[in-house]
């Protein structure tokens, strides 16, 4: 199906606290290359408890709200789209064997937002109607079943209809792995597979960085690993999620690409340096949230987690200030060579993975120098007196151990070009990767 199908999208919210959505406004495409602008409706604006989608990029007032410069269509509707992962299951859905193949643009961003599943991350939906919410809802399934069908559609293989229904539910979650949503009694998960072309168990080394950062004292969204088909299984509780008596409240969010006011083109320019500063000005508790991020960009560092772009870092809104969410994808990545870089700018500049960075920029964060010794030193600690006891909770073999242990946690490049007390630092680090 061409793009030109998808002239318009009614964009349906979760106001705080409610269990039901409304309608809140109307995307339709302009131009070529398409533009997506935003108008909210009359029905809305009236309403007493509107709140704007996002500020300052959609404000609440009448007539089409212009786009901010570079970007293609409102940065904070995007955070509810599907990305790499979602597309490719819509686009096996609706185009079978080609689904694997198929360039992208085959369908626009409309018809991806409306194409996707309706539980997805944040407080949003997409509908062709603007008076009747009609939900794109799967049908149950055992995670087994959700394990086949990823990988079904890893190799551009059709899904039986059940199949494709079970997945369909996740196209419209984040990221580039295989991934699905289920439900739990009164929690959801967001339960991520692993790929075919894995080279260790990917799953439970994020498992053990995400369990080791909550010991270290961060805001970490809950975990467990399991196991489907014989393959290891991830589940993140969503935080995003609030039972309410027999329904769900949703809570609205935005991505620090979008409070940085970049998109996917401009993420390079995405730095830890510049959303300090916003969150001084923006976010509730700043002086708690910034030391939360600053110890989120060393504990990265430190667990090898070089995929911290800006869509990796969220926050929620409540129609007047953003609070940091908990953390939620800390996954340790595969490196070639000794040095590695942050997918996010440190501060500056600089974007290298090492701690040495990460003191340099502490006063952006309005932490002193010793309390930034002091938060790199705990989690290097926490780490060091956690990791093999982490790694027998996930059941981690002994070759993977190996192989995460000083290559991606406690890396000797982290610790390079520190001076002064912090030499400490790599003292401690080499006694570490000694002992275990």
């Amino acid at each position: 199906m061409s793009s030109d199908a998808y002239e318009e999208a009614f964009v349906w919210i979760w106001l705080p606290g409610e269990t039901e959505p409304v309608v809140a406004g109307r995307l339709h495409a302009v131009g070529s290359p398409q533009l997506l602008i935003f108008n909210y409706g009359k029905s809305y604006l009236e309403r007493d408890n509107a709140i704007p989608i996002y500020l300052p990029e959609l404000p609440l007032r009448a007539g089409e709200l212009p786009l901010p410069d570079g970007l293609t269509m409102p940065s904070s509707i995007r955070d509810a789209a599907p990305d790499a992962w979602g597309r490719r299951v819509i686009l096996n859905r609706k185009f079978g064997v080609k689904g694997k193949a198929i360039d992208e643009t085959e369908l626009s961003e409309l018809g991806f937002l409306l194409e996707s599943g309706s539980d997805r991350i944040g407080a949003l939906d997409f509908q062709r109607s603007p008076s009747e919410y009609v939900p794109r809802s799967p049908k149950n399934a055992s995670l087994e079943e959700l394990t086949q069908a990823a990988e079904l559609v890893e190799k551009g293989i059709p899904l039986t209809p059940e199949l494709e229904q079970a997945l369909y539910h996740g196209s419209s979650i984040g990221g580039a792995r295989p991934k699905a949503m289920i439900v739990d009694g009164d929690k959801k998960y967001v339960a991520k597979f692993s790929a075919s072309n894995d080279l260790y168990s990917v799953v439970k080394a994020e498992f053990i960085a995400m369990r080791l950062a909550k010991l270290a004292g961060l805001n970490v969204a809950e975990v467990s690993v399991t196991s489907a088909s014989g393959k290891d299984v991830l589940l993140i509780e969503r935080f995003d999620r609030e039972r309410a008596g027999s329904s769900w409240s949703r809570k609205l969010m935005v991505s620090a690409l979008t409070i940085l006011s970049l998109d996917e083109m401009m993420a390079r320019y995405a730095s830890y340096q510049d959303l300090a500063e916003i969150i001084r000005r923006r976010f509730t508790d700043p002086k708690d949230t910034l030391r939360e991020l600053y110890g989120r960009l060393t504990f990265n560092i430190l667990s090898g987690n070089t995929d911290d772009h800006a869509r990796n870092h969220a926050a929620f809104w409540n129609g007047e200030m953003l609070t940091l969410t908990p953390a939620y994808d800390i996954c340790p990545q595969g490196r070639n060579g000794r040095e590695a870089s942050q997918a996010m700018l440190i501060h500056d500049n600089e974007r290298m993975s090492r701690i040495s960075a990460c003191l340099d920029a502490a006063h952006h964060f309005l932490l002193s120098d010793d309390e930034a010794l002091a938060i790199a030193e705990g989690q290097i600690r926490f780490i060091g007196e956690h990791w093999e006891a982490v790694c027998a909770e996930a059941e981690l073999s002994e070759v993977d151990r190996n192989l995460l242990w000083g290559r991606q946690f406690l890396n000797p490049y982290a610790f390079d070009d520190l001076e002064g007390n912090a030499t400490a630092l790599r003292t401690l680090g080499d006694e570490l990767r000694g002992r275990v």
